[in-house]
């Protein structure tokens, strides 16, 4: 929890200072707002609960020959949060009359899927999302890429790329291919490049209806390389027939610009053209980050997405947000040994004694310790002395304070730094001074 707890306070310090105020949403919602949102596979994923009492004795034999569409209502109308957005979404809704828009909000909770458990996917994993909700503009976009430079800078990850791309992009490049109207099922195709490659997708796409000849009018765009600026220069021809499409280089070149007047350059984001997302939501910009060089995934991701208020009935509210994967931020750092030592301390510095009266003296130590805001505890047991240091280099305490009869004649503490080894006497003021100058 010390090293969940660090990079969570890393992740808040970022979203506070881009002015998100928290929420939180209950773990349960029905399945009417969650189903519907995520595509195909997403719905196959949703954990759904059974409504409570025995409502499957109550199902009979020809209501499960009418199929699950019928049966499922009865037995389960609830289910576990599969994302924070769209609980985000609906919540939105209901407050409208309540919230100040542009509304910025940050969410860091768990959420479930009915997955295959494996390192780096997990069934329960938190998330740590920000959304602005009421607003078209792209200085939005831009901030996430600045929001996670700064918690990426933060947590000494340096390898690491932020992928962006645009829906609109995929929309018209579906369009001059010759697929106009697929461009879902595109994305859901491409979204597997890195996991299957070009040929596996090529195999999907002619199995979702794809022509032959837009599969190979496909294949510049999946081999497309250079610079950020060389990419957006070669759609502009690609897409030329496409206002969607040109739309969407349009709004990323803006991205790129907004970028510059921050002060700001383009490390880390790459501008990858055959960047889907599988989530059906997504209208404009869409994120992924991946750290380069470990054996986990992506690590965050996101986009805009105009219509998600839309399905809850409240139209035009236009919204972009990301989320950090913790459990995945958690296995890198670990993965890479970036987790500082120091800040895993529970506790600064620990009382030992030699007996009841150094003991009793102890206490009263103790207690000025905790007022001056250092996180002390004393050993409890009467002890020999090895087991208590025994103890504090266990649990990795930089500090012990022995009581003796010398110290408490002369109202002062034997301070041991338990790295170096020095043990010197000091008062006790003084003695809280160099552990908090430590």
């Amino acid at each position: 929890m010390a090293r969940r707890n660090y990079i969570l306070d890393t992740i808040k310090a970022t979203f506070r200072l881009y002015g998100y105020q928290q929420l939180e949403t209950p773990s349960m919602e029905n399945l009417s707002v969650l189903t519907g949102k995520y595509g195909d596979e997403g719905d196959q994923l949703l954990f759904k609960i059974l409504n409570s009492g025995d409502f499957l004795k109550k199902v009979k034999e020809e209501d499960l020959g009418k199929g699950a569409a019928h049966v499922l209502p009865r037995v389960a109308e609830k289910g576990l949060r599969y994302d924070l957005t769209v609980p985000f979404a609906r919540y939105v809704v209901m407050n409208r009359n309540d919230i100040t828009f542009p509304f910025k909000r940050y969410q860091i909770q768990p959420v479930w899927r009915a997955d295959r458990p494996q390192k780096g996917r997990y069934r329960e994993f938190y998330q740590c999302d920000a959304d602005v909700v009421g607003t078209d503009s792209l200085i939005c976009e831009t901030e996430i890429l600045l929001m996670i430079r700064r918690v990426f800078a933060a947590l000494d990850l340096k390898d690491y790329d932020i992928k962006i791309n645009n829906r609109k992009i995929l929309t018209g490049i579906s369009s001059v291919i010759g697929e106009p109207g697929k461009e879902g099922e595109l994305c859901v195709a491409i979204d597997k490049l890195d996991k299957i490659g070009w040929e596996k997708v090529q195999e999907e796409l002619s199995q979702r209806g794809f022509e032959g000849e837009a599969i190979q009018k496909l294949t510049p765009i999946i081999d497309l390389k250079g610079s950020n600026n060389e990419k957006l220069a070669y759609l502009k021809e690609f897409l030329a027939d496409s206002e969607e499409g040109l739309k969407g280089v349009s709004e990323l070149e803006e991205v790129f610009t907004l970028l510059a007047e921050f002060g700001e350059n383009q490390d880390h984001v790459d501008f990858d053209v055959v960047l889907a997302r599988g989530l059906s939501y997504y209208t404009g910009a869409i994120f992924e980050v991946k750290v380069n060089h470990v054996s986990i995934g992506s690590v965050s991701g996101g986009g805009r997405y105009d219509n998600l208020t839309g399905v809850f009935g409240l139209e035009g509210v236009s919204g972009v947000g990301f989320s950090f994967g913790v459990d995945r931020i958690y296995d890198v750092l670990d993965e890479l040994g970036l987790f500082p030592a120091d800040d895993m301390h529970s506790t600064s510095v620990m009382i030992g004694y030699f007996d009841e009266k150094g003991r009793d003296y102890g206490l009263k130590v103790l207690n000025s310790l905790r007022k001056a805001g250092l996180s002390a505890e004393i050993y409890p047991d009467l002890s020999k002395v090895k087991k208590q240091f025994n103890y504090a280099d266990k649990k990795q305490i930089p500090y012990v304070m022995m009581i003796g009869d010398n110290e408490i004649a002369e109202h002062k503490v034997a301070l041991k730094n338990l790295k170096t080894g020095e043990q010197e006497m000091h008062t006790l003021e003084e003695a809280i001074g160099i552990i908090k100058a430590s």
